[in-house]
């Protein structure tokens, strides 16, 4: 299968997918992420083409790390827009993948990028099948499935796991692709946070650190949906999971069809 995850920025897919990725990855699978946007904001200190070009080589790493394909589309952070053209573009690149399963965020989100992400992601999930747009690709034969990814915002609707993925096999991996992303996650997001002064100095505590940030453990809602999907014995020794909502738009698969969407399942 050709698997799409299409973030805001270089390190969402990663951080909301990251596991998930790997998983495919390894069963042989074609994994892409794509960035809608350079991440050229992301920083305290670095800025411009400096910052772009430093982002960009950490997708490299990342990439590598979790068996992927990436993409970063040029488009500054922080002023993504569900423009026309920009549509056209999300069809274009869900196309060249001829993907089957494209996941993005959702919605409602704290980040303009990730809500016009979504936006541009949903808005292409019908006209990708429209031969009479974009007409420089030719259109998919099948419309692919959409997820999106989890997050905790709960207005005007709350994340619903529909899927679970059990991670712990390929949770290392992920830690190891968020860590190649030294300016995210020990300058940026530290510094935003107001706690650039706790980030670790060896590379052994700040794997740790960066494992009590996104320790992936279940939540409530996460262990039932992995019930659902691994019976109640093997979801009960779950450590880590990544969860994914199925948007109404684009395909709507059964859960057989959710089983082979998701071979890892079984």
């Amino acid at each position: 299968m050709n698997i799409l995850f299409i973030g805001a920025h270089p390190d969402d897919c990663e951080v909301y997918g990251g596991g998930t990725a790997a998983l495919f990855a390894q069963l042989g699978h074609r994994v892409k992420f794509i960035s809608t946007t350079n991440g050229n904001a992301g920083h305290h200190q670095l800025m411009g083409n400096e910052l772009v070009d430093r982002r960009s080589a950490e997708t490299v790493v990342a990439a590598q790390i979790l068996g992927v394909s990436y993409e970063v589309l040029n488009h500054n952070d922080g002023q993504l827009e569900p423009s026309v053209t920009n549509r056209n573009e999300i069809i274009r690149k869900i196309r060249e993948w001829q993907a089957d399963v494209v996941v993005t965020h959702r919605p409602n989100d704290y980040h303009p990028d990730h809500r016009y992400t979504s936006v541009l992601v949903q808005d292409a999930a019908y006209l990708v099948m429209v031969p009479n747009l974009v007409m420089d690709v030719p259109p998919l034969q099948r419309n692919p499935t959409f997820f999106y990814f989890a997050d905790h915002f709960q207005k005007p609707y709350p994340f619903s796991p529909d899927v679970a993925v059990d991670i712990g096999k390929t949770y290392e991996s992920k830690i190891q692709a968020l860590h190649a992303h030294t300016s995210q996650f020990y300058e940026w997001l530290p510094w935003i946070d107001g706690k650039l002064d706790q980030v670790p100095d060896s590379e052994e505590d700040r794997i740790a650190w960066l494992k009590q940030q996104w320790s992936n453990s279940p939540d409530e809602k996460t262990a039932e949906s992995l019930t659902r999907w691994y019976g109640e014995a093997q979801a009960g020794i779950v450590k880590q999971a990544e969860a994914f909502e199925l948007c109404e738009y684009g395909h709507q698969p059964d859960d057989e069809e959710i089983r082979r969407l998701f071979p890892m399942l079984d």
